[in-house]
Protein backbone atom coordinates (compact mmCIF):
# COMPACT_ATOMS: atom_id res chain seq x y z
CA UNK A 1 0.00 0.00 0.00
CA UNK A 2 1.22 3.45 -0.95
CA UNK A 3 0.25 7.02 0.99
CA UNK A 4 -0.96 9.23 -1.49
CA UNK A 5 -2.21 12.67 -0.62
CA UNK A 6 -5.24 14.13 -2.59
CA UNK A 7 -5.87 17.73 -2.48
CA UNK A 8 -9.85 19.27 -3.39
CA UNK A 9 -10.68 22.96 -3.08
CA UNK A 10 -13.63 23.74 -0.65
CA UNK A 11 -15.84 26.68 -0.18
CA UNK A 12 -16.45 27.15 4.27
CA UNK A 13 -19.81 28.74 5.26
CA UNK A 14 -19.46 31.64 7.21
CA UNK A 15 -19.33 30.10 10.83
CA UNK A 16 -16.15 27.19 9.36
CA UNK A 17 -14.50 30.66 7.67
CA UNK A 18 -14.62 31.84 11.50
CA UNK A 19 -13.66 28.84 12.66
CA UNK A 20 -11.20 28.44 10.46
CA UNK A 21 -9.61 31.82 11.20
CA UNK A 22 -9.68 31.19 14.63
CA UNK A 23 -7.58 27.66 13.91
CA UNK A 24 -4.91 29.49 11.58
CA UNK A 25 -5.01 32.17 14.41
CA UNK A 26 -4.16 30.06 17.23
CA UNK A 27 -1.83 27.58 15.53
CA UNK A 28 0.53 30.61 14.03
CA UNK A 29 0.77 32.14 17.85
CA UNK A 30 1.52 28.50 19.37
CA UNK A 31 4.15 27.92 16.62
CA UNK A 32 5.82 31.56 17.02
CA UNK A 33 5.56 31.80 20.74
CA UNK A 34 7.50 28.04 20.83
CA UNK A 35 9.98 28.82 18.35
CA UNK A 36 10.92 32.13 20.59
CA UNK A 37 10.84 30.07 23.69
CA UNK A 38 13.06 27.27 22.05
CA UNK A 39 15.63 29.81 20.43
CA UNK A 40 15.96 32.01 23.53
CA UNK A 41 16.75 29.14 25.35
CA UNK A 42 19.48 27.90 23.12
CA UNK A 43 20.80 31.19 22.83
CA UNK A 44 21.39 32.24 26.53
CA UNK A 45 21.37 28.73 27.96
CA UNK A 46 22.81 26.37 24.80
CA UNK A 47 19.82 24.19 25.63
CA UNK A 48 17.81 22.26 23.08
CA UNK A 49 14.43 21.78 24.50
CA UNK A 50 13.55 18.19 23.50
CA UNK A 51 9.40 17.59 22.19
CA UNK A 52 8.26 15.81 25.49
CA UNK A 53 8.83 19.31 27.49
CA UNK A 54 6.93 21.69 24.73
CA UNK A 55 4.30 19.15 24.89
CA UNK A 56 4.17 19.54 28.41
CA UNK A 57 4.53 23.58 28.18
CA UNK A 58 1.68 23.09 26.07
CA UNK A 59 -0.62 23.25 28.86
CA UNK A 60 0.14 25.53 30.52
CA UNK A 61 0.10 27.72 27.35
CA UNK A 62 -3.66 26.68 27.06
CA UNK A 63 -3.99 27.89 30.59
CA UNK A 64 -2.43 31.08 30.33
CA UNK A 65 -4.34 32.04 27.21
CA UNK A 66 -7.87 30.68 27.33
CA UNK A 67 -8.44 31.27 23.87
CA UNK A 68 -6.81 28.50 22.42
CA UNK A 69 -9.37 26.31 24.12
CA UNK A 70 -11.75 27.63 21.30
CA UNK A 71 -10.24 25.12 18.60
CA UNK A 72 -8.98 21.60 18.58
CA UNK A 73 -6.09 20.81 20.62
CA UNK A 74 -4.67 18.40 18.39
CA UNK A 75 -4.00 21.02 15.81
CA UNK A 76 -1.40 22.16 18.24
CA UNK A 77 -0.05 18.70 19.16
CA UNK A 78 0.28 17.93 15.12
CA UNK A 79 1.96 22.01 15.07
CA UNK A 80 5.05 20.50 17.86
CA UNK A 81 5.22 17.41 16.25
CA UNK A 82 5.58 20.12 12.71
CA UNK A 83 8.31 22.23 14.53
CA UNK A 84 10.32 18.95 15.74
CA UNK A 85 10.65 17.68 12.10
CA UNK A 86 11.31 21.34 10.93
CA UNK A 87 14.77 21.16 13.13
CA UNK A 88 16.08 17.97 12.26
CA UNK A 89 17.08 19.28 8.52
CA UNK A 90 18.90 22.37 10.21
CA UNK A 91 20.78 20.22 13.31
CA UNK A 92 22.18 18.31 10.00
CA UNK A 93 22.86 21.41 8.04
CA UNK A 94 20.06 20.78 5.44
CA UNK A 95 17.99 23.12 5.74
CA UNK A 96 17.96 26.78 7.63
CA UNK A 97 16.40 27.50 10.63
CA UNK A 98 12.44 27.32 10.86
CA UNK A 99 10.85 30.47 10.62
CA UNK A 100 8.25 32.57 12.18
CA UNK A 101 4.63 32.17 10.66
CA UNK A 102 3.34 35.21 9.24
CA UNK A 103 -0.79 35.83 8.55
CA UNK A 104 -0.79 37.16 4.74
CA UNK A 105 1.14 34.32 2.95
CA UNK A 106 -1.34 31.34 3.28
CA UNK A 107 -1.90 29.41 6.45
CA UNK A 108 -2.99 25.60 7.02
CA UNK A 109 -3.74 23.04 9.99
CA UNK A 110 -2.78 19.73 10.46
CA UNK A 111 -5.69 16.97 11.78
CA UNK A 112 -5.50 13.95 12.53
CA UNK A 113 -8.48 11.07 12.90
CA UNK A 114 -9.47 12.37 16.37
CA UNK A 115 -10.22 15.68 15.27
CA UNK A 116 -12.18 15.35 11.88
CA UNK A 117 -14.69 12.60 10.67
CA UNK A 118 -15.31 11.43 7.25
CA UNK A 119 -18.71 9.28 6.41
CA UNK A 120 -20.53 8.79 2.94
CA UNK A 121 -18.51 11.28 0.97
CA UNK A 122 -18.90 13.97 3.25
CA UNK A 123 -15.90 15.29 5.81
CA UNK A 124 -16.54 16.69 8.79
CA UNK A 125 -13.90 18.68 11.08
CA UNK A 126 -13.94 19.43 15.15
CA UNK A 127 -16.01 22.12 16.32
CA UNK A 128 -17.98 22.24 13.38
CA UNK A 129 -21.40 20.33 12.82
CA UNK A 130 -21.85 21.01 8.98
CA UNK A 131 -19.72 18.89 6.57
CA UNK A 132 -17.19 20.71 4.61
CA UNK A 133 -18.66 22.29 1.16
CA UNK A 134 -16.05 20.18 -1.16
CA UNK A 135 -15.45 20.55 -4.60
CA UNK A 136 -15.03 17.18 -5.55
CA UNK A 137 -12.45 16.38 -9.12
CA UNK A 138 -12.09 12.71 -8.13
CA UNK A 139 -15.17 10.98 -9.51
CA UNK A 140 -14.81 7.82 -7.79
CA UNK A 141 -14.25 8.90 -4.72
CA UNK A 142 -11.19 8.19 -2.43
CA UNK A 143 -9.03 5.23 -2.58
CA UNK A 144 -9.43 4.99 1.52
CA UNK A 145 -10.52 6.87 4.46
CA UNK A 146 -8.33 9.52 5.03
CA UNK A 147 -5.91 8.97 7.87
CA UNK A 148 -4.79 12.72 8.28
CA UNK A 149 -5.82 16.05 6.34
CA UNK A 150 -4.13 19.73 6.42
CA UNK A 151 -6.45 22.34 5.93
CA UNK A 152 -4.89 25.18 4.37
CA UNK A 153 -5.66 28.72 3.24
CA UNK A 154 -3.52 30.19 0.28
CA UNK A 155 -2.83 34.11 -0.12
CA UNK A 156 -5.34 34.53 -2.75
CA UNK A 157 -7.82 33.49 -0.16
CA UNK A 158 -8.54 29.99 -1.57
CA UNK A 159 -9.16 26.67 1.16
CA UNK A 160 -7.90 23.60 0.07
CA UNK A 161 -7.80 20.66 2.00
CA UNK A 162 -5.14 17.66 1.78
CA UNK A 163 -6.12 14.29 2.22
CA UNK A 164 -3.98 11.59 2.92
CA UNK A 165 -5.34 8.19 2.16
CA UNK A 166 -3.65 4.66 1.30
CA UNK A 167 -4.06 3.30 -2.36
CA UNK A 168 -2.73 0.16 -4.41
CA UNK A 169 -0.47 1.25 -7.25
CA UNK A 170 -1.07 -0.71 -10.21
CA UNK A 171 2.25 -1.05 -12.41
CA UNK A 172 1.59 0.16 -15.80
CA UNK A 173 1.75 -2.49 -18.84
CA UNK A 174 5.63 -2.84 -19.96
CA UNK A 175 6.68 -0.78 -23.28
CA UNK A 176 9.26 -1.07 -25.28
CA UNK A 177 10.16 2.62 -25.62
CA UNK A 178 13.26 4.79 -24.12
CA UNK A 179 13.64 8.25 -23.76
CA UNK A 180 16.40 10.88 -23.08
CA UNK A 181 15.06 14.20 -22.06
CA UNK A 182 17.10 18.20 -21.68
CA UNK A 183 15.98 20.34 -19.80
CA UNK A 184 16.18 23.83 -21.33
CA UNK A 185 15.09 27.19 -20.76
CA UNK A 186 14.00 27.93 -24.33
CA UNK A 187 12.30 24.78 -24.68
CA UNK A 188 11.26 23.15 -20.47
CA UNK A 189 12.26 19.99 -22.24
CA UNK A 190 13.65 18.61 -25.04
CA UNK A 191 13.09 14.24 -26.15
CA UNK A 192 15.70 12.23 -27.95
CA UNK A 193 13.31 11.82 -30.34
CA UNK A 194 12.95 15.64 -31.37
CA UNK A 195 10.19 16.55 -29.58
CA UNK A 196 10.21 20.42 -28.37
CA UNK A 197 7.74 21.40 -25.82
CA UNK A 198 8.52 24.98 -26.03
CA UNK A 199 8.23 27.70 -23.20
CA UNK A 200 5.21 29.13 -22.36
CA UNK A 201 6.72 31.73 -20.07
CA UNK A 202 3.80 32.16 -17.33
CA UNK A 203 5.86 34.66 -15.24
CA UNK A 204 6.32 36.62 -18.38
CA UNK A 205 3.02 36.54 -19.59
CA UNK A 206 1.58 37.87 -16.29
CA UNK A 207 4.96 39.87 -15.99
CA UNK A 208 2.84 43.73 -16.84
CA UNK A 209 0.39 42.98 -15.48
CA UNK A 210 1.82 42.09 -11.92
CA UNK A 211 4.05 45.33 -12.17
CA UNK A 212 1.47 47.66 -12.67
CA UNK A 213 -0.33 45.99 -9.56
CA UNK A 214 2.58 45.84 -7.28
CA UNK A 215 2.87 49.63 -8.48
CA UNK A 216 -0.57 50.71 -7.30
CA UNK A 217 0.03 48.25 -4.05
CA UNK A 218 3.10 50.30 -2.93
CA UNK A 219 1.46 53.21 -3.03
CA UNK A 220 -1.58 52.07 -0.57
CA UNK A 221 -1.13 53.19 2.74
CA UNK A 222 -0.15 49.64 4.80
CA UNK A 223 -2.99 48.64 7.11
CA UNK A 224 -5.74 50.38 4.90
CA UNK A 225 -8.45 48.53 3.30
CA UNK A 226 -7.74 49.30 -0.29
CA UNK A 227 -4.21 48.17 0.22
CA UNK A 228 -5.66 44.36 1.22
CA UNK A 229 -7.89 44.82 -1.64
CA UNK A 230 -5.02 45.44 -3.83
CA UNK A 231 -2.68 42.99 -1.73
CA UNK A 232 -5.48 40.21 -2.51
CA UNK A 233 -5.25 41.32 -6.54
CA UNK A 234 -1.82 41.01 -6.25
CA UNK A 235 -1.88 37.41 -4.47
CA UNK A 236 -4.72 36.23 -7.49
CA UNK A 237 -2.10 37.08 -10.32
CA UNK A 238 0.79 34.81 -8.65
CA UNK A 239 -1.31 31.95 -7.94
CA UNK A 240 -2.72 31.82 -11.72
CA UNK A 241 1.22 31.85 -12.55
CA UNK A 242 1.47 29.03 -10.16
CA UNK A 243 -1.49 27.12 -11.02
CA UNK A 244 -0.75 26.89 -14.66
CA UNK A 245 3.23 26.25 -14.43
CA UNK A 246 2.05 23.23 -11.98
CA UNK A 247 -0.79 22.15 -14.39
CA UNK A 248 1.62 22.26 -17.23
CA UNK A 249 4.19 20.34 -15.61
CA UNK A 250 2.08 17.79 -14.39
CA UNK A 251 0.30 17.41 -18.29
CA UNK A 252 4.10 16.75 -19.22
CA UNK A 253 5.80 13.97 -16.64
CA UNK A 254 2.14 12.08 -16.97
CA UNK A 255 2.53 11.90 -20.76
CA UNK A 256 6.43 11.10 -20.58
CA UNK A 257 5.50 8.27 -18.02
CA UNK A 258 2.74 6.63 -19.25
CA UNK A 259 4.34 6.39 -22.93
CA UNK A 260 8.10 5.41 -21.81
CA UNK A 261 9.55 2.60 -19.77
CA UNK A 262 12.62 3.90 -19.44
CA UNK A 263 13.17 7.98 -18.70
CA UNK A 264 16.87 9.65 -18.85
CA UNK A 265 17.48 13.15 -17.57
CA UNK A 266 20.02 15.11 -16.69
CA UNK A 267 20.57 15.58 -12.72
CA UNK A 268 20.99 19.66 -12.42
CA UNK A 269 21.72 21.88 -9.48
CA UNK A 270 19.27 24.29 -9.40
CA UNK A 271 19.42 25.81 -6.50
CA UNK A 272 23.01 26.81 -7.42
CA UNK A 273 22.08 27.77 -10.86
CA UNK A 274 18.85 30.18 -9.92
CA UNK A 275 21.59 32.05 -8.21
CA UNK A 276 22.39 33.64 -11.99
CA UNK A 277 21.79 37.59 -12.18
CA UNK A 278 20.01 37.35 -15.59
CA UNK A 279 18.79 33.87 -15.86
CA UNK A 280 17.29 33.45 -11.75
CA UNK A 281 14.10 34.57 -12.95
CA UNK A 282 13.77 31.92 -16.38
CA UNK A 283 14.80 29.13 -14.29
CA UNK A 284 12.77 29.64 -11.86
CA UNK A 285 9.79 29.73 -14.17
CA UNK A 286 11.28 26.40 -15.87
CA UNK A 287 10.08 24.41 -12.76
CA UNK A 288 12.62 22.04 -13.19
CA UNK A 289 13.38 20.85 -9.89
CA UNK A 290 9.33 19.96 -9.37
CA UNK A 291 9.76 18.50 -13.30
CA UNK A 292 12.20 15.72 -12.07
CA UNK A 293 10.32 15.14 -8.85
CA UNK A 294 7.03 14.23 -10.51
CA UNK A 295 8.89 11.91 -12.91
CA UNK A 296 10.44 10.17 -10.16
CA UNK A 297 7.41 9.36 -8.06
CA UNK A 298 5.14 8.67 -10.98
CA UNK A 299 7.71 6.25 -12.34
CA UNK A 300 7.39 4.72 -8.72
CA UNK A 301 3.66 4.54 -8.82
CA UNK A 302 3.09 2.38 -12.28
CA UNK A 303 6.50 0.92 -12.18
CA UNK A 304 8.57 2.79 -14.46
CA UNK A 305 12.03 3.80 -14.07
CA UNK A 306 13.83 7.19 -13.67
CA UNK A 307 17.76 7.77 -14.49
CA UNK A 308 19.57 10.48 -13.40
CA UNK A 309 22.70 11.19 -15.08
CA UNK A 310 25.48 12.77 -13.65
CA UNK A 311 25.17 16.58 -14.22
CA UNK A 312 28.86 16.82 -14.90
CA UNK A 313 28.48 14.69 -18.35
CA UNK A 314 29.60 16.43 -21.17
CA UNK A 315 25.99 15.95 -22.59
CA UNK A 316 26.08 19.25 -24.95
CA UNK A 317 29.07 18.78 -26.26
CA UNK A 318 29.55 15.30 -27.31
CA UNK A 319 28.92 14.15 -30.80
CA UNK A 320 25.89 11.62 -30.59
CA UNK A 321 26.47 9.97 -33.96
CA UNK A 322 27.27 6.34 -33.21
CA UNK A 323 30.84 5.29 -33.43
CA UNK A 324 32.09 8.99 -32.84
CA UNK A 325 31.56 10.35 -29.48
CA UNK A 326 33.79 13.52 -30.19
CA UNK A 327 33.97 15.99 -27.57
CA UNK A 328 34.05 19.62 -28.35
CA UNK A 329 36.15 21.64 -26.05
CA UNK A 330 34.36 24.90 -25.86
CA UNK A 331 30.58 25.09 -26.92
CA UNK A 332 29.27 28.77 -26.26
CA UNK A 333 25.32 29.03 -25.46
CA UNK A 334 24.45 30.85 -28.29
CA UNK A 335 25.24 27.77 -30.21
CA UNK A 336 22.46 25.98 -30.92
CA UNK A 337 23.46 23.43 -34.22
CA UNK A 338 26.72 22.62 -34.73
CA UNK A 339 28.97 20.24 -36.77
CA UNK A 340 31.25 17.52 -35.44
CA UNK A 341 35.19 18.38 -36.67
CA UNK A 342 35.38 14.47 -36.27
CA UNK A 343 32.22 12.85 -38.72
CA UNK A 344 30.73 15.90 -40.13
CA UNK A 345 27.21 15.32 -38.75
CA UNK A 346 25.01 18.38 -38.13
CA UNK A 347 23.86 18.49 -34.72
CA UNK A 348 20.95 20.40 -32.88
CA UNK A 349 22.27 21.39 -29.46
CA UNK A 350 18.94 20.29 -27.49
CA UNK A 351 18.47 16.99 -29.56
CA UNK A 352 22.16 15.84 -29.35
CA UNK A 353 21.91 16.30 -25.69
CA UNK A 354 18.70 14.51 -25.06
CA UNK A 355 20.20 11.28 -27.05
CA UNK A 356 23.58 11.64 -25.01
CA UNK A 357 21.60 11.75 -21.86
CA UNK A 358 19.39 8.70 -23.07
CA UNK A 359 22.57 6.98 -24.09
CA UNK A 360 24.71 7.26 -20.85
CA UNK A 361 21.73 6.81 -19.05
CA UNK A 362 20.86 3.59 -20.14
CA UNK A 363 24.27 2.44 -20.41
CA UNK A 364 24.27 2.92 -16.76
CA UNK A 365 21.24 1.16 -16.04
CA UNK A 366 22.21 -2.08 -17.96
CA UNK A 367 25.54 -2.25 -16.87
CA UNK A 368 24.24 -2.37 -13.05
CA UNK A 369 26.06 0.93 -12.44
CA UNK A 370 22.87 2.62 -11.44
CA UNK A 371 20.47 0.02 -9.87
CA UNK A 372 16.99 -1.60 -11.13
CA UNK A 373 14.78 0.74 -9.04
CA UNK A 374 11.81 3.15 -9.95
CA UNK A 375 14.38 6.14 -9.24
CA UNK A 376 18.42 5.46 -10.00
CA UNK A 377 21.27 7.04 -8.79
CA UNK A 378 24.11 8.95 -11.00
CA UNK A 379 25.90 7.69 -13.75
CA UNK A 380 29.47 9.21 -14.74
Amino acid sequence: MTKRAYQERFYPTAEQAELLARSFGCARFVWNNTLKHRTDAFYQNGEVIPHWALEKRLVQLKQDFSWLNEVSSVIFQQLLRDQQQAFKPFWEKRAGYPRFKSKPWGQSIRLTKAAFRFKDGQLFIAKSSEPLNIHWSFKDGLPSEPSAITISKDAAGRYFVSMLCEFESEPMPVVNKTVGIDLGLKDLFVTSDGFKSGNPKYTEQYEAKLAYLQRKLAKKQKGSRNRNKLRLKVARVHTKIADCRRDATHKATRTLINENQVVCVESLAVKNMIKHPRLAKPIADAHWGEFVRQLKYKAQWVGRTVVEIDRGFPSSKRCPTPGCGHINETLPLEVREWRCPSCGSVHDRDIAAAINIKTAGLAGLASGATGTGATTGVVA
